[in-house]
């Protein structure tokens, strides 16, 4: 945006609102005349075209480029087609960009393979340029709806990823990379799910239905730095781009009775009471595992209704656990 510009906005231009974004698309192909032409139709409907001449290079741009989709020929020269499929599938920083092939090559064993490898369509080169363009229309909106809501993800901070049916990482976001790289010593970016982790997520997207929640107990065997711990692993079903949808929470011993004393401005002890009544426990049992008297137990009760604004336990317990749930 410029600063002291006296220019009217452009005629359908919000007065403040920045220019349209034009989505990217690149062709990975050897150069002939044909590719110009395609690249010169996805152009005139109003799409950025990037060219690339083989696989390799393709693969250096997209470690720089996030395009909204890949069109790539099969006989890509150097690096072939589906091997630069199966790292895009494979590498987590790339597996959220969808790819179509557009060959010459339609033995069905390749397209077989190209859909196997990932690929959301496959088509002959031979058919009109318009209808790949229409095609490639149809799969933007779907690509774009996931990319949105991948960022909305990262703009809440939320610990969250996606899983393929065979338990691999498709994608993550910030937050959740943060977390795995702090409880698993010898996790990285970019590499495999802990075996620990993808075991179990290859269980849940075998369940049917889908199980809601799922409590991995944390220890130094599966390679955690957090020793008494767990790993809350939500699942929100598919998600757009047919991923399972899994938030992480984290939960280290006392972390939850810390969580609430800050949130709702209660004392350490006041903490621990409102936790075990979110756990269902009497005052009784709960005197019995803080070493405190019932009658105590009851004061601190008062004083958690008074500063939650509740009048009953299944009020006070239905906060806790809300509050535990973000």
């Amino acid at each position: 945006m410029y600063q002291g510009s006296t220019d009217r906005p452009a005629k359908g231009q919000a007065e403040g609102r920045a220019p349209p974004r034009f989505p990217c698309i690149l062709v990975a192909d050897a150069p002939s005349p044909a590719l110009r032409l395609f690249s010169d139709a996805l152009e005139h409907a109003g799409m950025t075209a990037m060219t690339e001449p083989d696989g390799n290079a393709m693969l250096d741009t997209l470690r720089t480029v996030s395009p909204d989709l890949v069109v790539m020929e099969v006989a890509l020269p150097g690096l072939g087609g589906f091997e630069v499929a199966t790292r895009i599938r494979h590498d987590p920083a790339l597996s959220h960009i969808p790819f179509i092939f557009r060959t010459k090559h339609m033995e069905t064993q390749n397209v077989l393979r190209g859909l196997e490898v990932g690929g959301i369509d496959y088509i002959s080169k031979t058919r009109p340029v318009e209808e790949m363009v229409a095609r490639i229309k149809t799969h933007l909106r779907g690509a774009i709806e996931a990319r949105t809501l991948r960022l909305a993800l990262d703009a809440c901070h939320r610990p969250m990823i996606g899983v393929a049916p065979d338990g691999s990482l498709s994608w993550y976001t910030p937050a959740a990379a943060s977390l795995m790289s702090g409880v698993f010593v010898s996790w990285q970016p970019n590499t495999l799910l802990p075996s620990a982790l993808g075991d179990i997520f290859i269980e849940l997207a075998k369940s049917s239905p889908l199980p809601k929640h799922r409590t991995v107990e944390l220890n130094a065997s599966m390679g955690s730095t957090i020793e008494g711990g767990s790993l809350e692993c939500i699942t929100t079903g598919p998600m757009p781009d047919g991923t399972m949808g899994i938030t992480l929470l984290l939960r280290r011993p006392g972390e939850e009775e810390r969580r609430l004393g800050a949130r709702h401005n209660l004392t350490t002890r006041e903490a621990q009471v409102l936790f075990w009544i979110s756990r269902g426990k009497s005052n009784r049992d709960i005197s019995e595992v803080l070493g405190i008297s019932s009658r105590t137990v009851n004061k601190h009760l008062e004083q958690i209704f008074a500063k939650l604004g509740v009048e009953n336990r299944a009020s006070a317990a239905a906060i806790a656990v809300k509050t535990s749930a973000e």
